[in-house]
């Protein structure tokens, strides 16, 4: 779990540190030589990043420790289930049973879930969702920063708004220190300690290239690198690994190979996956998923990526809503109602490892304005805030009209951290200095 409020190291054994805050314990990979237990450290995504000075630590400590038990209350009161909306759907009943119990649901039942119409029993699946989130997760709710560092891309997916689809595209490519500048503002200003490095598959940027801005950002910051820059090769990921990225985030998209071969002019599944299989292979924290609504897609494919996305390991399920581009083949095609994203996140819930964190991604809060709280709401418990400079920002037209496309990074961390106080959650990788 992903904590910017400082721990204590209860006990280090080789490199794993198990981690106290406020009574629950986390464990986190070690990669700081001089840890000891009893020092306070910042953990992110399951990595101890950066040591704090014990007075700091306490100090931080003391300002949390009444707050964070009082959002504890607030998430209490709001996941309790009830039997209220099941109705006589008795099939409902034994299905939502047995996913609070942490039992595996078969394909059907995840598909009878995923077709429900009801709204009261829609309603009660979801807070079956949140209510797994709670168990697993308690209050805690990450939320990453992403820089968009270029959108030149070399391929053609029928639906992206970057591919070589879309000619209209004023193309950018950000330089090595407008990418510093745009960290610096994240990590010093802003409080983030996770930060994602995402751009479509751009041949302007070396692999050496990457590396060295990697190894810089690390040498300036104390801060967790996840990656996204498409499928760069095995030997890629090894180098920038190396220089100190330690997350992926790479979507597969479908799970079925003669959809993706549709929608991914040129490519195949298989070696999208190899790359995902590889990286967690080097050590990455992997973040994938699919888009939901698809042309041709159905309720048995959305099912089928719940589940792979599970056999990839995913430190971070991120589904979200099929939205083309106008600009692109699939322009026009038909988008599914917000009702079916919310259940498949809630889906993912059901089907994900206990310590796998949901993602409400930007495309649904595009589709959705409420996303962000109807997802935490039904399982979900990770976010991502756009930290890429506003003159950048546009121009990153994967599908139109993002949202807060045109949003200060301030006004999206107060709105964020006021959603998540409403919540009972406890705003994560935003920084302390932001949650008081």
């Amino acid at each position: 779990m992903c904590y910017a409020i400082p721990g204590k190291v209860e006990t280090i054994d080789k490199n794993i540190a198990i981690i106290d805050y406020f009574g629950q314990k986390k464990k986190a990979i070690n990669e700081l030589l001089s840890l000891v237990p009893g020092d306070y450290v910042y953990a992110q995504g399951g990595y101890v990043i950066q040591k704090v000075k014990p007075h700091d630590a306490k100090e931080i400590l003391e300002a949390w420790q009444e707050m964070f038990v009082q959002l504890q209350e607030v998430d209490a009161k709001i996941f309790r289930l009830s039997d209220k909306g099941a109705g006589e759907n008795l099939k409902l009943r034994n299905i939502l049973d047995k996913a609070c119990e942490g039992k595996a649901l078969k394909n059907e039942d995840l598909e009878y879930l995923l077709n429900l119409k009801d709204p009261a029993e829609v309603e009660l699946f979801l807070k079956a969702a949140n209510f797994l989130r709670q168990k697993y997760h308690q209050n805690a709710c990450c939320a990453h920063g992403i820089i968009e560092i270029s959108n030149y891309c070399r391929r053609g997916c029928t639906y992206c708004g970057i591919s070589t689809h879309n000619g209209s595209l004023k193309r950018y490519r950000m330089s090595p220190d407008e990418i510093y500048s745009a960290v610096k503002e994240a990590v010093d200003v802003h409080g983030f300690k996770a930060i994602v490095l995402q751009s479509g598959e751009d041949p302007g940027y070396s692999i050496k290239e990457l590396a060295e801005i990697i190894r810089e950002i690390k040498k300036r910051h104390a801060v967790l690198i996840l990656i996204s820059f498409g499928e760069i090769g095995i030997e890629g990921l090894k180098e920038l690994f190396g220089a100190g990225a330690r997350g992926l985030l790479m979507r597969f998209e479908t799970s079925n190979p003669e959809l993706y071969r549709k929608t991914h002019s040129g490519q195949e599944l298989e070696t999208r996956l190899e790359h995902i299989r590889e990286a967690y292979k080097i050590g990455y924290l992997i973040i994938t998923g699919g888009l939901v609504g698809l042309p041709g897609q159905t309720s048995k494919d959305i099912i089928n990526d719940l589940f792979l996305a599970k056999e990839l390991n995913a430190e971070m399920f991120s589904f979200g809503p099929f939205l083309p581009h106008p600009n692109t083949p699939l322009a026009g095609s038909a988008v599914l109602e917000g009702d079916s994203i919310l259940k498949t996140l809630a889906l993912a819930r059901f089907v994900a490892l206990p310590e796998s964190k949901i993602l409400v991604t930007t495309a649904f809060e595009t589709l959705t304005p409420s996303a962000r709280e109807q997802g935490l709401l039904a399982g979900a418990n990770s976010l991502m805030l756009n930290v890429t400079p506003l003159k950048y920002r546009a121009l990153y037209s994967i599908y139109p009209k993002r949202a807060h496309e045109l949003e200060s990074i301030d006004i999206q961390v107060k709105d964020v951290i006021m959603l998540l106080k409403s919540l009972g959650r406890v705003p994560t990788d935003l920084g302390i200095s932001q949650g008081g």
